[in-house]
């Protein structure tokens, strides 16, 4: 009997979460170092299961499959691709890196805290892991509630309005969402006779155009309200704004993804003709924020709104490759995925650790940083360039073949490329000027004089998402080869269900 992998990446950080809880008070030093174990034995699991993964095939892996509720058609079905493979080992790799930054600034409530963290991961990891649509919306809903405490507790002053904006928004979508499995559900039984919320059931239903549209449709805003889309981007700044920043890590280097993710791995696979006919509109709206998210980053006095609004910007990027819908542009998504969540978070990660020592997040209250703090201003360096897309960086390799991509695309206009195009431009401008701000030119805070520089805990921090940039950057094909498959897979599978569709409308 093989090892149940994906039930054990699940498992972990619950029996963890559990564990800290148990211990409760007066063991704070004990519980952040259980918590931390726990995590690198998950990321090391999600290492063994990429080194065991089989790249060439496109079919999912690590399946488990068990009978649950089998009267509602309802299964426990386990499953990775590629995509969500490298999506799994993302958040593996983010969770210890965000525990570490939380080491010293949390220090009320840390088995709480410890335990939300563990169980948001867990849930997390099923949400990319799920081939049920029943289990996928459990884990979904799941990860709302820890990222809900782990704002409205340890975040900044107005922390309680951005978890309840954050958990409506979200909460919002996800009903929207749950009706339209549950019609799928039972359109699949009116078809067949048998109810099944089983993914590889539902991608083979032949569904009409109408009806595609409208579950396209409820499916795209949940998602849309996840990544965020313009318009549906508003909780997002104060939501990163106000979280801690563990949470601002998590949050722009994995929850961001869940609505990317849901768009390629559901909404444009089970409804395919409707996500073609919808696809030139997702990608006008991921244009719009493109440039929208940059020119208000530009204008931002608070650091880490900047970063948010530059996510907004970014994941439109994203979401323009996948509704290229040709390998490149798919490819250069997934990639860009991947990528986002290593710089972003190290961006948040360098605020974190300015606003540890000035409490503060106002650019204004810094300037002169490099004479008091290299260490600390060369590590912001590095992930400002991973940010912006320098060559040689994580952040190139994905923009480049989204723009391949889109400009190439026989779904959507050219010009979507050339316009996306100039966000790439913006990011340059307002991330280096941001940079220069906070670290060039004359003290002229004399609270700024006495700052340190990184400590021992803050390399440990900071070294690994700096090397996964450079790594992506340099070697873009080990992260590329696992996804391939998978996403020829998908893109055949939407693009030729379309072809059928006309050939047997002539």
């Amino acid at each position: 009997m093989t090892m149940p992998v994906l039930t054990l990446l699940v498992l972990l950080p619950v029996i963890g979460a559990v564990l800290v809880l148990l211990l409760g008070k007066g063991r704070d030093q004990a519980v952040r170092q259980i918590t931390l174990i726990v995590s690198l034995i998950t990321f090391a699991l999600s290492l063994y299961m990429w080194t065991r993964f089989d790249p060439s095939s496109a079919d999912y892996q690590f399946v488990e499959r068990h009978s649950w509720l089998p009267d509602f058609g309802i299964s426990y079905h386990l499953g990775v691709d590629g995509i969500s493979l490298l999506l799994v080992v993302l958040t593996t790799f983010l969770t210890p890196i965000a525990l570490l930054s939380s080491w010293e600034s949390v220090r009320e409530r840390v088995a709480l805290f410890s335990f939300f963290m563990l169980t948001l991961e867990a849930a997390m990891i099923g949400v990319f892991v799920s081939l049920d649509l029943f289990l996928f919306y459990i884990f979904w809903d799941a990860m709302l509630i820890p990222m809900y405490f782990l704002i409205g507790i340890w975040g900044y002053e107005q922390r309680i309005y951005a978890a309840i904006k954050f958990i409506l928004y979200t909460m919002a979508g996800s009903v929207l969402m749950l009706l339209a499995i549950i019609a799928l559900a039972y359109y699949h039984q009116s078809v067949t006779g048998v109810v099944s919320f089983d993914l590889q059931d539902l991608y083979a239903l032949n569904i009409p155009v109408q009806l595609q549209t409208w579950f396209f449709l409820a499916f795209a805003v949940a998602f849309a309200i996840k990544v965020p889309l313009f318009p549906f981007h508003t909780w997002l700044p104060d939501a990163h704004v106000q979280a801690p920043t563990a949470g601002s890590v998590i949050l722009a280097g994995v929850l961001l993804k869940m609505g990317t993710y849901g768009l390629l791995r559901f909404a444009f696979p089970l409804f395919p003709v409707a996500a073609l006919q919808w696809a030139p509109v997702i990608a006008l709206l991921a244009v719009i924020g493109i440039v929208y998210g940059a020119l208000v980053a530009m204008v931002q006095p608070d650091m880490k709104k900047l970063v948010a609004y530059s996510s907004v910007s970014h994941l439109g990027v994203v979401v323009l490759g996948l509704c290229a819908l040709n390998v490149q542009g798919v490819q250069g998504a997934v990639y860009q995925m991947l990528a986002h969540g290593v710089s972003t978070g190290g961006l948040f990660l360098i605020v974190g650790m300015l606003s540890d020592r000035r409490h503060t997040k106002l650019i204004a209250e810094y300037g002169g940083l490099k004479a008091v703090t290299p260490q600390l201003v060369a590590a912001f360096l590095l992930v400002t360039l991973a940010s912006i897309a320098l060559p040689g960086m994580n952040g190139f390799v994905g923009e480049f073949l989204i723009l391949l991509g889109s400009f190439q695309s026989t779904h959507i206009s050219h010009w979507f490329a050339v316009a996306a195009a100039t966000g790439v431009i913006l990011s340059a401008v307002y991330m280096l000027w941001m940079f220069q701000r906070v670290n060039y030119g004359p003290i002229t805070n004399p609270k700024n004089t006495g700052l340190r520089d990184l400590s021992l805990r803050e390399w440990v921090v900071i070294v690994p998402i700096i090397a996964m940039a450079v790594l992506m950057g340099v070697m873009p094909g080990l992260f590329l080869r696992p996804m391939e498959a998978s996403v020829r897979k998908v893109v055949q599978h939407v693009v030729g269900a379309n072809v059928q569709m006309n050939a047997e409308n002539r």
